[in-house]
């Protein structure tokens, strides 16, 4: 079973690769397909203006439809030159990382290769499901899924396209990648600057140094890193440091060799609740608002099977504020 499944991974490495790069040698994004036939239309292609680089996924019409009773719920159905192959989505992925691990290649060579699942609560369908991997990226299930292991398998089988495709060369950051990185930083963040009347140059300056520190990573080796410094920018803090005269050096270097665990989350809460109650006397409402704007890019961010690390530590932490702020200031 093992050795089938990696021919199985070796050939969907094959499509993704030949699906992915256009005529220009450009990488394309595209989203997958379901595989169950009541489902009658497919995510449509997403653009993609982040900083991150896009995350890419195998043409829909290299996913077949077949009938659901070939396959166990796991059991993901693959057509290959007409030929139909299950792979087992859940135990694939672990074990990925598990060998890339023991290789001595991956992002989370020692914590075990932890693939950690999250499944969100709720009394009916559809179920969601989260997926984070060694490294810090982050999947959710893209599909509208009926049972709560078809959300994990759903999850799973996004965050197994990426994995295999981080392993190419173009998703690994060089010189070439850096500069085309910076460019669609400073081209999306053109707008957001006149809007807001900032200057973006400060932070595509500190984007830079980043990936200048981490050359030779993969991007999904890189996500925890770049979560944590946008979870920063977004809370404000990268602005107090830069008044306190901190250099990008320190400040890269602080955070390189911190996690982002829950005391880094309760900390950015707590700075959420007070400028709850510092709003209170205007009527407040500063966390239902954020929270709202996260919970919207976080769905949209899901259902376009994107990685999504970064809404949904902005929605934990705003949940946590609303629990640490008093609750008369959450009305």
């Amino acid at each position: 079973m093992r050795c089938r499944t990696w021919i199985i991974l070796i050939g969907v490495c094959v499509l993704v690769g030949s699906a992915c790069v256009s005529a220009c040698g450009c990488l394309r994004v595209y989203s997958v397909r379901a595989r169950r036939p009541r489902q009658t239309h497919a995510p449509l292609p997403v653009p993609c203006r982040s900083r991150r680089a896009p995350m890419v996924y195998p043409e829909a019409s290299r996913w077949g439809a077949p009938d659901a009773a070939l396959a166990p719920l796991y059991d993901d159905v693959y057509r290959a030159d007409g030929v139909l192959s299950t792979v087992n989505v859940v135990e694939a992925l672990q074990e990925f990382w598990q060998v890339k691990a023991a290789r001595g290649g991956g992002a989370g060579s020692g914590g075990g290769a932890l693939v950690i699942y999250e499944s969100v609560p709720a009394a009916h369908p559809p179920y969601v499901c989260y997926v984070t991997l060694p490294g810090g990226a982050c999947f959710g299930s893209f599909q509208n899924c009926p049972t709560k292991a078809e959300a994990r398998r759903s999850a799973a089988k996004i965050a197994l396209m990426n994995s295999v495709f981080n392993e190419h060369e173009s998703r690994r950051i060089s010189e070439h990648f850096i500069e085309k990185a910076v460019a669609e930083a400073r081209a999306s963040f053109a707008g957001d600057a006149a809007a807001h009347h900032q200057d973006p140059s400060a932070g595509i300056a500190a984007f830079r140094f980043m990936l200048e520190a981490n050359k030779g990573r993969t991007m999904l080796e890189f996500q925890e890193l770049m979560t944590v410094f946008q979870l920063l920018h977004w809370n404000g803090s990268l602005r107090a440091m830069r008044e306190r005269q901190c250099s990008r050096q320190e400040v890269v270097a602080h955070y390189s060799a911190r996690a982002l665990d829950d005391a880094m989350r309760e900390q950015m809460a707590r700075e959420w609740a007070a400028r709850e109650r510092d709003a209170a006397a205007a009527g407040g409402g500063v966390l239902r608002a954020e929270l709202a704007r996260a919970e919207r890019e976080l769905r949209a961010a899901r259902l376009a099977a994107r990685e999504l690390r970064f809404p949904k530590e902005k929605r934990d932490i705003l949940h946590l504020a609303a629990r640490l702020a008093p609750p008369q200031q959450q009305q």
